[in-house]
């Protein structure tokens, strides 16, 4: 294995743009590449332009016809074919869309066969993470799935055990639903509760079928959750899963979205706390999965200047194994960046000042206490279907 970490990158993905009224602004991709370069992260990893996914690599996941329209739209956006998804509020079509949505695609696809053949241990995307594309249309801000897309690349590769740990705010139900029925795939999702946010799935009773019956898990977390009950949670479910699986490969997307400054839903999770659960999911790779095999992606999030470039700025840190110091302050050449780029202030430091911490769930359990009612659905639903004590 390479000792250095490959971050996925190529400016075009700035081209992923809804209009200026959309709230996913791709200048929190910008932004978080300028986070980078700040902190000398670009001189410790080895940063790498894939090519965007061809239509064998977007048929993996996608139906034919769903990329015809997509590329129908994105030479035309006037015809946009509102059936497939494409042309509504959440999803305006653009010109060009399909090409910046397969470069997308592209990099998540690059990024896993680069850790399967072994040319590097970990591998960042942070412009993917757009789990809630469906094979036959678009959903929630996703034109293609590039979490999915990478995973059915492994599995064409010869993967027989893949994990996808998901802890965006919203469920992974693009992910789920591409491996509903394969039991070579675990997904695991920690998300807002479906009665108070899209896509209003995730329930803990949906754990696959068929021969993949068990091999999706979610926990539904009560709105209004903090830092002690998400990582509470995450550790109550995440760990054992992996312990009993034994991935060859683990695929996790850090949606930015949990962040109590979000717009766009309501937990009220710091990017302290974020940053916890990514060096929870780099040691868990090194823990259970050969070679340490780990490909971090992106997601959502709406808190474009405060929050998504920190965030994906530690994610890459602690992929590169060159952590950023929540404590220092941001370098001010990138505030500057900020404010020419946005004309609002940037952070000045790396953390929310917060200390997370979490009981474990092995101390025992309140079946009281909502986050708790939470984990333990989550528990008895799944867990048993894969011979695990709930």
């Amino acid at each position: 294995m390479s000792g250095r970490a490959q971050l996925m990158w190529d400016d075009a993905v700035t081209g992923y743009d809804f209009g200026s009224s959309h709230p996913m602004d791709p200048v929190r991709l910008a932004l978080t590449m300028g986070l980078v370069r700040a902190y000398g992260l670009d001189g410790a990893v080895d940063v790498v332009a894939a090519k965007p996914a061809g239509d064998s690599t977007l048929r993996l996941v996608h139906r034919e016809d769903y990329v015809a329209a997509v590329r129908a739209a994105s030479a035309d956006p006037r015809a946009a074919d509102q059936n497939y998804g494409l042309g509504t509020m959440d999803d305006p079509a653009f010109a060009g869309m399909h090409e910046v949505s397969a470069l997308i695609a592209g990099q998540s696809v690059a990024a896993a066969e680069a850790v399967w053949r072994g040319a590097t241990a970990h591998a960042v995307n942070f412009a993917g993470g757009l789990h809630h594309a469906m094979p036959g249309g678009a959903s929630g801000f996703c034109i293609y799935n590039d979490p999915a897309l990478a995973i059915a690349r492994l599995l064409e590769l010869g993967a027989e055990r893949v994990a996808y740990i998901d802890v965006d705010v919203h469920h992974g139900d693009g992910v789920q639903a591409a491996f509903w029925e394969d039991p070579r795939v675990l997904t695991v999702s920690l998300h807002e509760h479906p009665r108070t946010l899209f896509p209003q799935t995730g329930w803990p009773e949906e754990t696959g079928a068929g021969a993949g019956e068990g091999a999706a898990v979610n926990v539904a977390l009560p709105a209004g959750t903090g830092d002690a009950g998400w990582l509470r949670a995450f550790h109550a479910v995440v760990p054992e899963l992996l312990a009993d699986f034994r991935p060859q490969v683990l695929v996790t997307q850090h949606g930015a979205d949990t962040h109590f400054e979000d717009p766009l839903a309501h937990l009220a999770v710091s990017l302290d706390a974020q940053r916890s659960v990514m060096e929870s999911c780099h040691e868990l790779a090194h823990e259970y999965v050969e070679g340490g095999r780990w490909v971090a992606l992106g997601g959502g999030g709406y808190a474009v200047v405060d929050v998504v470039p920190r965030s994906w700025t530690h994610l890459v840190g602690i992929a590169a194994h060159a952590p950023v110091d929540p404590e220092s302050v941001i370098p001010a050449s990138w505030r500057d960046e900020v404010y020419a780029r946005t004309r609002q202030l940037g952070p000045a430091r790396m953390t929310d000042g917060r200390t997370p911490s979490w009981q474990s769930w092995e101390a025992g359990y309140d079946p009281a206490d909502r986050l708790d009612q939470a984990v333990l659905a989550t528990r008895r639903a799944a867990f048993p279907l894969r011979g695990l004590l709930a």
